[in-house]
């Protein structure tokens, strides 16, 4: 995100947003520089930018939040909420099989596609992995969004050293592919399908097993 001279409120500046009314008015900036983030990524993303496409100035902004890296964690946050929002719906859809296998099958379509700002999405975990420092915290945030939906997917009667076990090596997983698409040439070859498929075997696979 680049910087702005602008980037920290000015000392003493005094806020009121706990009041039921500011909370509102945050909110909506919040959705609205996101729903910003989610159309064009975060290339060029400045506090000035964000309040453009919020309609208002970047005072506004620095009065309900804590600077720009603080609007980009909140924003990036909420791409991750949505996005794991269409995840559980299409995991526990009725219209496929629901294993494991089938819920994560279901699941692929709504990671690779654009709908949920994607391409945010991937460039924050770029500037995790560029600069842990600063930006970890947008990283950290994946895993604890997405591990206990992970879980939620695996058979109940799993135990659930087993689900914790299987839910991190398949976040890993689909991690990996999805850098592995995004980088593997322009004309989709090299995606991670294959793996994609092996995984989806082994899931099957342990889940027979009991």
């Amino acid at each position: 995100m680049k910087e702005d001279s602008e980037n920290a409120a000015p000392a003493g500046y005094r806020r009121s947003v706990g009041t039921p009314r500011a909370q509102a008015r945050r909110r909506e900036l919040l959705e609205l520089v996101t729903d910003d983030l989610a159309a064009h990524g975060l290339v060029d993303l400045s506090l000035r930018r964000a309040a453009k496409a919020a309609g208002t100035t970047h005072k506004v902004l620095l009065y309900h939040f804590d600077g720009a890296e603080d609007l980009l964690r909140e924003a990036v946050e909420l791409l991750r909420e949505r996005r794991l929002a269409s995840s559980l719906a299409a995991a526990f859809a009725p219209d496929h099989a629901q294993t494991l296998a089938g819920r994560v099958r279901a699941v692929w379509p709504v990671l690779t596609g654009t709908g949920e700002g994607q391409r945010a999405l991937d460039q924050a975990l770029g500037l995790a992995m560029y600069d842990p420092e600063r930006h970890a915290a947008l990283a950290v945030d994946a895993a604890g969004h997405f591990l206990p939906a992970l879980r939620e997917m695996c058979p109940p009667q799993w135990s659930d050293q087993h689900k914790d076990e299987i839910a991190e090596l398949v976040f890993a997983a689909l991690r990996g592919f999805l850098v592995q698409r995004r980088t593997g040439g322009s004309d989709g070859a090299s995606g991670g399908e294959a793996g994609f498929e092996a995984l989806l075997r082994m899931l099957e696979r342990e889940e027979a097993a009991g």
